[in-house]
């Protein structure tokens, strides 16, 4: 079986930066290949982190109506079938869905019940991660992190940070993921991207995630790796984007294969499958081309993805089932 076909887990998934060209047509018909390559796929070398995010405004300016979220979740879906996803963890940030008068709680519930029908439709399983945003005030943290709690049962899964971390400090958002750990509530964070270990440090020591977003920085530390290990710490990274935002020069010096072989757990992603112009067997391609990886690597990771979902242990043992069945053939 070739790479491409493998069933796959994809556990970071920005929704707002994954419009598809026949999407943004059918929301905005004026919009020509040029229009669209120049404000929603970054270039393959972006200023920093900051540059690469700012891709994602035209998309989010399309997605303020009830419709047009759902058109969203059913494009994403159409894609993820296509690239063989059998679980996909769709993170986006509801407030910033807000500009035509929808409330939070609309905008959540919308994107539920639209991942509920996609799923259906589809047979793709998927949970829902609701991001704050490293600019966010405190008040916005802590509505964003009471959505989660208000939606626990339904397709939302799990709490995040998202955005500019080198750009802003944690202060507005230790008291949201306070909040989220009485509540018993699954946390990631974004961090060790556009910052180094001590970004790791701090989320680590003041957010306790279950895992980080990105995390390459990680292998600059080896108190930091071995904290990983100890804490079963998982990293989901995202080759092609790291290179886009400056974070490595060229995929052959990405530190992924440093971390695999270093025994850290980890998934691959594509964080923004429209800004780096990707899926996830391209990535799993370029992997296999830059360091030779193959189906073992792959498998190790979607175990290592399943085991770290925030999903039921039934859900986990379907989609184990799953990937062992393709391995062996």
């Amino acid at each position: 079986m070739s790479i491409s076909n493998l069933p796959k887990i994809e556990l970071h998934l920005h929704l707002d930066c994954s419009l598809s060209y026949k999407l943004v047509c059918r929301l905005r018909p004026e919009t020509t290949l040029d229009d669209f390559n120049k404000s929603f796929i970054a270039p393959p070398k972006c200023t920093d982190l900051a540059d690469y995010i700012k891709r994602a405004i035209s998309a989010i300016e399309l997605m303020q109506t009830e419709e047009n979220l759902g058109l969203v979740v059913q494009d994403l879906f159409e894609q993820l079938q296509k690239d063989h996803i059998i679980y996909a963890e769709v993170r986006f940030a509801p407030l910033e869905h807000t500009q035509f008068g929808l409330t939070p709680e609309q905008v959540v519930a919308t994107v539920n019940r639209s991942l509920e029908e996609a799923i259906a439709t589809t047979g793709i399983q998927a949970g829902l991660i609701l991001c704050t945003l490293r600019h966010y005030t405190e008040a916005q943290s802590m509505e964003t992190v009471e959505l989660v709690r208000q939606f626990a049962g339904t397709r939302v899964v799990g709490f995040d940070i998202a955005a500019d971390e080198a750009g802003f400090p944690i202060d507005n958002h230790i008291k949201a993921f306070k909040y989220a750990r009485e509540h018993k509530l699954n946390c990631t964070a974004h961090a060790g991207e556009a910052r180094g270990p001590d970004s790791m440090w701090e989320s680590l020591e003041h957010f306790r995630p279950a895992r980080i977003g990105h995390g390459v920085r990680a292998a600059e530390d080896p108190a930091l790796l071995e904290f990983l290990k100890e804490h079963h710490i998982h990293l989901e990274v995202c080759p092609t984007s790291n290179i886009q935002t400056d974070i490595f020069e060229t995929i052959g010096v990405h530190s992924i294969d440093y971390l695999y072989q270093a025994g850290i757990s980890m998934s691959v992603n594509t964080d923004c499958r429209t800004i780096s112009n990707v899926n996830l067997s391209s990535e799993y391609q370029l992997l296999e081309d830059a360091f030779g990886w193959g189906k073992e690597h792959f498998y190790k990771c979607n175990c290592e993805a399943i085991k770290h979902a925030f999903i039921s242990d039934t859900i986990k043992e379907q989609l184990l089932l799953k990937i062992q069945q393709t391995h062996k053939q």
